[in-house]
């Protein structure tokens, strides 16, 4: 027998949109091969729409986050299941892509590192675990927090909102249900309602490719206007191996039309860092120079090379 508060709770759950039944496949097991994978990509299509529509709250969470970023604050995702491998996946692409320290773009995810490759039964059930554990990262009020649950209502990442907002940091919601609990405890609340799953309840599906998306446009939006990309390129990329060595001299080639070989030659002399051999070659000055004048216009390679006009 429930008790009312799990009644209660039942209750809330069945009228979430995330929990709804899809009426265009309420006959899954019956439809060919072909049939289910033509609904679910008829589905997937109604994604982008619904994340374009939150856009306007998009960009007011990234204007915080490079603010607060650029003042050496730090951006920390926190999620449970799904929602936490989101961001785990976002922030450790941002020190190979735009050669963040590791520390900048982190995640909190219930039931630790690793919940990310077998799921932890219950670990997204207590607030106060959440709250715990973005205390253990040294979360300061110069950071900012985004609280990922499909549902909205998913205690580890609101538990971690409240000490946030507590301690005067600026939060943000990123759920897919209109009018979320967690959205209460946001600064900025992004609401992506994509519509009930292909299979009911399976938020791995719409509803997680929605969060990927937004993660996505969130960390390149602000690693850009931190100075990591010149043009649509990455002259932040780390080199760290074969395969981005490779993109970092052909970038250099685009950027200043110089041949494989004096891109190669330059990189080399600049330690594989494709900001200031650029400037190197714009400027036409050393590579002691050509870093002085980064870091004199605060990692923004155009300013870099008008440093020396």
């Amino acid at each position: 027998m429930h008790s009312d508060k799990e009644n209660i709770v039942q209750m809330e759950l069945s009228n979430l949109t995330t929990e709804q039944r899809n009426q265009n496949s309420m006959n899954l097991d019956r439809m060919s091969t072909l049939e289910i994978l033509k609904t679910i990509n008829d589905e997937d299509k109604k994604v982008a729409n619904a994340v374009n529509a939150v856009i306007p709250k998009i960009d007011i969470a990234v204007e915080h986050i490079y603010k607060a970023l650029g003042g050496g604050g730090r951006l920390f995702y926190v999620g449970a299941g799904t929602s936490g491998r989101l961001g785990v996946i976002d922030a450790s692409e941002c020190p190979p892509t735009f050669m963040t320290p590791p520390e900048m773009v982190q995640t909190v995810m219930a039931g630790g590192n690793g919940a990310f490759f077998n799921a932890v039964e219950g670990s997204e059930d207590s607030e106060e675990q959440g709250l715990a554990d973005l205390k253990g990262k040294s979360f300061t009020k110069y950071d900012v927090v985004i609280g990922i649950t499909a549902s909205g209502r998913t205690p580890y990442p609101i538990g971690a909102l409240k000490y946030a907002r507590e301690i005067g940091a600026y939060t943000v919601s990123l759920s897919c249900n209109k009018d979320s609990l967690i959205s209460s405890y946001a600064d900025c609340d992004i609401e992506v309602v994509v519509g009930p799953e292909v299979l009911t309840g399976s938020t791995r599906m719409k509803s997680a490719t929605a969060h990927k998306m937004i993660l996505n446009m969130i960390s390149t939006t602000t690693m850009i206007k931190l100075g990591k990309v010149h043009q649509n390129l990455m002259v932040d990329v780390h080199a760290s191996n074969y395969k981005l060595r490779e993109r970092a001299k052909r970038n250099i080639m685009e950027i200043t039309n110089v041949s494989y070989e004096k891109a190669e030659e330059v990189l080399n002399e600049t330690n594989n860092e494709v900001k200031p051999a650029i400037v190197m070659i714009e400027a036409g000055v050393s590579v002691q120079d050509a870093k002085k004048a980064i870091e004199h216009s605060d990692g923004y390679v155009r300013e870099a090379i008008d440093y020396f006009s």
